[in-house]
């Protein structure tokens, strides 16, 4: 492996302070800058951190000859802005979920990234959750046999999570791509590719929220099989992404909070149908794990996994479902990628 040390900045220190912490354990990374417009927040980190170079302009973060990986951790609407920037100076980009709320920015992005050459990781965090990552390894062998059904959730109250500055209640964020992203790519991820969505929603727990808070869509996926995605922002429970996966031998039940996995296959039914137990370990949000994967990528020159297309290709069939609750049809995720390009 290359002995090379990367420089890496990152811009926004709210979601930001976990990428932080995952160059700091990296012993291939060096933290130069950071970057966030709340000045107490900004050096609180800097000196945590011991990041030479402290600034609230992101601009100034780019023009560093020293970073050469930057984090785009700020809220959703200036991924687009950030990550193309950060490109063009030159630097490879991890960008925080979701990619962006539109099909115009995402393809800014793919468009720079074509340009430019650079490096680009969207961060969807699930894939590297040992819970899910056991799921997936589980329907890959053949543990539950072939998928017919998949289904998952983002239930998290929102309305003690508004965001700095309540960046999340903004028109232009709709929770079913700002949140529910994470559901739907966890399920791309193990099912594949999702075809057409049907959608409903309703707005009945947030009422001082100017968005749907409760969304559920139906999907269809190639091969046949059918998913189901629910997104709650104002639901009173613990956050949780409780995810099922039913197979034609089995059915898996896992969650990204749990220290366990649930599957009941045939191979463990001597009786009626039960569960046998996996531990996992939890780490809902393992940006480490994340940035351990893109430093590897950059030091061996392999291929990201997690690409801007894979962003793309997860807002798109996000907001398959967003247009659908809008208009009581049914909405093909190839005639947005085709629409908006």
């Amino acid at each position: 492996m290359d002995t090379q040390t990367i420089g890496v900045g990152v811009i926004g220190l709210r979601m930001g302070r976990s990428h932080l912490a995952g160059y700091a354990r990296n012993p291939h990374t060096r933290i130069v800058g950071v970057c966030d417009v709340d000045e107490t927040v900004l050096q609180a980190c800097a000196t945590e951190f011991g990041a030479e170079l402290a600034v609230t302009d992101y601009r100034r973060l780019l023009d560093s000859p020293e970073i050469d990986l930057v984090s785009v951790a700020s809220p959703d609407y200036f991924h687009s802005e950030q990550s193309v920037a950060a490109m063009e100076a030159g630097k490879d980009v991890l960008c925080e979920k979701p990619l962006t709320l539109t099909m115009e920015a995402a393809n800014a992005i793919i468009d720079a990234v074509e340009r430019t050459g650079r490096r680009f990781m969207i961060g969807q965090v699930c894939r590297f959750a040992p819970g899910f990552a056991l799921a997936k390894r589980m329907v890959d062998r053949g543990d539950i046999g072939e998928l017919y059904l998949v289904e998952s959730e983002y239930a998290h109250h929102y309305g003690h999570a508004r965001g700095v500055g309540d960046w999340r209640v903004d028109p232009r964020r709709d929770p079913f791509i700002g949140g529910g992203c994470h559901a739907v790519d966890l399920l791309r991820w193990v099912a594949g590719e999702a075809v057409e969505a049907h959608a409903f929603a309703n707005h009945k727990c947030l009422r001082d929220w100017p968005v749907n808070d409760c969304v559920v869509a139906i999907y269809r996926f190639n091969y046949d099989i059918l998913g189901k995605v629910m997104v709650s922002i104002g639901c009173t429970r613990p956050y949780t992404m409780r995810s099922v996966f039913y197979g034609l031998e089995g059915t898996i039940i896992c969650d990204n909070t749990s220290p366990e996995i649930h599957l009941c296959s045939k191979e463990n039914l001597s009786g009626p149908p039960k569960f046998a137990t996996f531990p996992v370990n939890i780490a809902s949000h393992n940006v480490g794990a994340e940035i351990d994967e893109m430093v590897d990528c950059i030091l061996n020159d392999k291929p990201v996994e997690t690409d801007v297309y894979e962003g793309a290709r997860t807002v798109a069939t996000c907001l398959a479902a967003v247009e659908s609750a809008r208009t009581g049809r049914t909405v093909r995720v190839d005639d947005l990628l085709a629409r908006d390009k």
